[in-house]
Parts: structure tokens; sequence; C-alpha cells
């Protein structure tokens, strides 16, 4: 459930609410809790800017996943792909672009205004095992560099898992991870 919530904006609330309090506690001449205003709401809410400002939001599901595809995740899914999809689903701080060490790793982009943008994920089932789709906007990387990159990429997202690449139309690229049979 954390990972859901956006510290930028946990600490703009209870830094503004405290830093108001303080200042109301200063006309008011309450020298404790304009302290606590002071020395706790303004660093909180600056703290609450600076993380807001550096936010990366989650990746949205761009589909629902059905019960039955969840009950295949907890039977299939491998360490790494339930690492991408907890990863991708929270908010991140000082980053560009999820999955960024990834995808520089396998090549995918030589700048960091070229590297694909995750716009979205999906779970499903394809021939009875368990498949995270991750879609990119990828208008600098063409197909043709990420299927190049396929090889590698299998070895990289781990043991047990098939990678294939679709461009289901153009600059937009869907990265599926399906689980092997063992």
């Amino acid at each position: 459930m954390l990972r859901q919530i956006s510290l930028g904006t946990l600490g703009i609330s209870i830094g503004s609410v405290l830093t108001i309090i303080g200042i109301a506690a200063y006309a008011a001449n309450n020298a404790t809790l304009n302290l606590v205003g002071f020395f706790y709401g303004i660093p909180l809410l600056l703290g609450g800017l600076a993380l807001k400002a550096n936010e990366l939001k989650p990746v949205p599901f761009s589909q629902p996943t059905t019960p039955q595809v969840l009950t295949l995740r907890k039977q299939e899914a491998t360490p790494t792909q339930n690492k991408i999809r907890q990863d991708i689903t929270r908010y991140r701080y000082g980053q560009d672009v999820h999955l960024y060490e990834a995808l520089s790793f396998l090549g995918l982009g030589s700048t960091d205004d070229d590297i694909p943008v995750v716009t979205g994920l999906q779970e499903t089932e394809i021939n009875g095992a368990y498949a995270l789709i991750l879609e990119f906007d990828s208008p600098s990387v063409p197909i043709d560099v990420w299927q190049k990159k396929q090889e590698k990429m299998t070895s990289f997202f781990g043991p047990g898992v098939e990678v294939k690449v679709t461009q289901p139309e153009s600059e937009r690229i869907e990265l599926t991870l399906i689980v092997t049979k063992k």
C-alpha cells in the first residue's frame, strides 16, 4: 500500500498543515506550537516539494488483470517478473524513466533522451503460461534494434523466461516476458 502513496504529496500536505499551525501559533503568541510549525513544518514542506519535483509516477495497467491470471501469477511468475511488476507500479524518485538501468545495460538507447519509456503493462496468459507485457513508447529505438537484443534480453531477464518483442503500432513496442514450462 505504501508504494501507491506519493511521498512528495504526503510531505507537502503534512508540511503545509504544520506550517499553517506554526503561523497561526505565532499570531496567537503560542511559542511551543510556533516552534513545531517552523522547525518541522517548513522542512517537511520543502522536502515534499523536492520529492514532487523528482517524482516518477507508477506505470498503469493497460487492462485489468483477471482472477485466473492472478492465480497463474502466484503459481508461475518468476522472481524477475514479480520484481519488474512491483518496481514499475510504485512511485520512484530521481529517475527519468522506469527500468532505466536495465534498458541502458541492454543498449536500448544511446542517450538519456533515446531511452524508451514504459507507458503501460498488462498480465495475461499465453498458451497456458503466465506472461507480463511491458508497453513502451520507443520513437528513437526501432523494432529491429529491439529484435537484435532479444537474445540478450532473454538471458538478462533470467532463466525460466522467454522474451518476445512485437510492434503493435508505430513507435510502440510490446516486450512480453513469458514463463517457460520447467
